[in-house]
Order: structure tokens, then sequence, then C-alpha cells
């Protein structure tokens, strides 16, 4: 795989009054053209999210025009949170066949200030009480519980550890460490889920720039980040037609990054595991092979994913502290960590793992980078 990603950035996150998500997919690819140091001119494929509360067909289109290219390559995705990490495989591959040179890959959305897509009515399920994305994950996580003995304190250690990461981070929305005791007080949004256990929701956008090694070399690009492996991999049935609520298909997009990338989870130095809500991340980390099935809560609790610990994960604070954006933070995050710019820096990483994942558990997809060759 010769692809490499050589810019990044993200907007200002949290309620943007007056900002529409093509207005923050702009912004975001200005702030990513700029760190990557091109002419904007010289994009040919854009990438783009399609928003969630302000559904748009041709929104590739759009936000092409908005920044003045008439790409060769243009595409929308709409897998939810899976969308940013498997767009940037898309370009990678785009790459590679040599249908485009130098690609943008987007996402830009409202949820806060504009129209709220994640506390509607759950199809016909509504009728015996289901609204809102967080009862799907109160169902799974409930599950795990039963299977596993995973503790509500234990999802409290996940909670914790991001709140400290985003203590560090100037740009999160939540500040304030959190401690295990005061996420056992709290109540519940959904039982057993407390509240910081749910994600922020927020208006925000990010964006990076996408192209071949050889070509970073030609332009001279600021500490490009390779990328080594990607995968995906969609369990697609609603979460009421699942056999068992705990199996997804995470573990096959792991599997599939991790065999094109040629490492293991032994080799990863750090994780940014999507964590729309403390079940979630717990899940994919036992799914992608840093701790057996079932002992994702065990695994939290001993201190493994703090910065001295053997894994640590979402550097920046997730969407439980940076940003409630699904997936293009962790994505900026690894990026970060890669070229050795974070705020909270993992001493000398080699590698970062990057998960997204849509709906309730139905998309599912996996990035993995390299520490920048410069």
């Amino acid at each position: 795989m010769s692809a490499t990603i050589i810019g990044a950035a993200m907007t200002p996150s949290g309620n943007l009054q007056g900002a529409t998500p093509l207005s923050l997919c702009t912004d975001a690819i200005a702030g990513a053209v700029a760190d990557a140091g091109i002419d904007p001119r010289s994009i040919d494929g854009v990438f783009a999210k399609l928003p969630s509360s302000a559904p748009s067909s041709m929104f590739s289109q759009a936000v092409s025009e908005s920044i003045g290219v008439a790409p060769r390559v243009a595409m929308s995705v709409d897998q939810g949170g899976a969308s940013m990490v498997s767009m940037i495989g898309m370009a990678a591959l785009a790459i590679d066949a040599g249908m485009c040179s130098i690609a943008v890959v987007v996402m830009g959305d409202i949820p806060r200030s504009g129209k709220r897509p994640y506390d509607r009515e759950w199809g016909d399920s509504s009728r015996f009480g289901w609204s809102g994305i967080a009862a799907g994950y109160a169902m799974v996580a409930r599950r795990h519980m039963e299977l596993w003995g995973t503790t509500s304190a234990q999802l409290g250690a996940i909670a914790a550890v991001t709140r400290k990461y985003g203590a560090s981070n100037p740009g999160a929305q939540l500040r304030k460490l959190l401690t295990v005791e005061e996420h056992q007080a709290e109540g519940f949004i959904v039982d057993p889920l407390r509240r910081s256990d749910c994600c922020l929701i927020s208006d925000a956008g990010a964006a990076v720039i996408v192209t071949a090694r050889a070509t970073a070399v030609q332009l001279g690009a600021r500490k490009p980040v390779p990328v080594l492996g990607f995968g995906q991999a969609h369990t697609s049935w609603s979460i009421e037609q699942r056999p068992e609520l705990t199996d997804t298909l995470a573990a096959k997009s792991a599997a599939a990054a991790f065999e094109m990338a040629g490492v293991a989870p032994a080799d990863i130095s750090l994780a940014q595991i999507y964590d729309c809500f403390s079940i979630t991340s717990l899940m994919t980390l036992e799914s992608y092979g840093f701790c057996e099935r079932g002992s994702g809560g065990p695994f939290a609790a001993s201190g493994a994913l703090d910065l001295d610990g053997t894994l640590p994960m979402n550097t920046s604070g997730g969407l439980l502290s940076e940003s409630g954006m699904p997936g293009g933070q962790l994505v900026v995050e690894g990026v970060r960590q890669m070229r050795g710019e974070s705020w909270s820096q993992v001493e000398n990483p080699s590698t970062v793992i990057v998960s997204g994942q849509g709906g309730v558990m139905h998309t599912h997809s996996t990035l993995i980078l390299e520490a920048s060759c410069s």
C-alpha cells in the first residue's frame, strides 16, 4: 500500500450556530490543505460522508464546488461512524489504481445545532418503547454483562481515562476530570449506561489529505503518515434480528487491516477506538485481539489504556470527551500521534490503529497508520 496522509485538520466542536455541514467540510478541508502545504486545486479526488442531520444528494459534488475543484473521482458515503475510516481506504485504493492523485476525505455535520438525528423512534420497535440510539447500545451492554460479568464500574474506567486525555486537550469539549466513583454516582440515560458512558453530540468537521508516498516526497510534505492497512466488515442486520447481541464483524474488519499491514495486535503502539458508548470501545478491544473475548472489562480497569499502559486509547478524548463527531477526530489524533504532536503523546510510537463504527454496531472499519517517515 503506497497511500500516505499528508494533511489533517478538524474544526472547532460543539454547538456551532450558523454552521452547515457544507461549511464545516469546507473549513476542515482548508485546514487540512494548509497542513499539507498544497494548492487546493491539485485535489482530484473527493470522498465525503453524507451528513446525518441534513441529508443531501450529490453531497460530494457540493463539497467539490465549495473548494473549487472538478475531481476525477467523487463519492458520497454513508456508513455512519465507520465512514471516515472506510473512505480513507477507498481513497487509497483509488490512488493505487491511478484514478486520482491527491484525495481529500472529509466529514461535517450539525447534529447539535441542527436537526437531531440520534433520538428518533426506532422503526416498528418504537411501539415497545425503543427510541434513540442509546437504547440499542444499552441492550448490547446488558447482554455483555450477563454473558461475561462486565460491570458498570469497568465501563466507568473507560469513561474516566478518556476524560483524563480530554482534560489535556485544549480543544476538547469536556475537560473536567472524572473518577470511576463519580461515574458510579451518575444517573442512567438508559440502564445500564450512565451519562458519561454516552458520547457528546457535536457540530464539527474533519478532513485528511491522502496521496501516494512518492507524491508526498515530490511535494515535500511535512511529516507524511503512511497508511499500512485497512479493512471493513458490516453486520448490517437490525439489532433485533441478530442471533447474539455481542457478535459483530469488527474482528473481520481488523483481521483484514492487520493482514494488509503485516502486523499483529502486539505490534500496535496505541489505539483510537470508536467510543460512541463505553461498551463500544470495550467490545472493539476484544474483537481486535487486545484482550480475550469477555475480558474487556478487567482489561480496561487494569490501567492498560493509560498513557503508561500497554495500549493507550483515545488520547485526545475520543467521542466521550473531545467531540461527538462520528470518527473524524480519531483519525486526526492518530495522525498527531504518528507525527509526535499530540497533547498526550505516546513515547516513540510505531503504529496506531483507528476504528470506526456506525449504527448500533451495524458497520465497522479499521485503519492502521505508521509513524511519520520524516
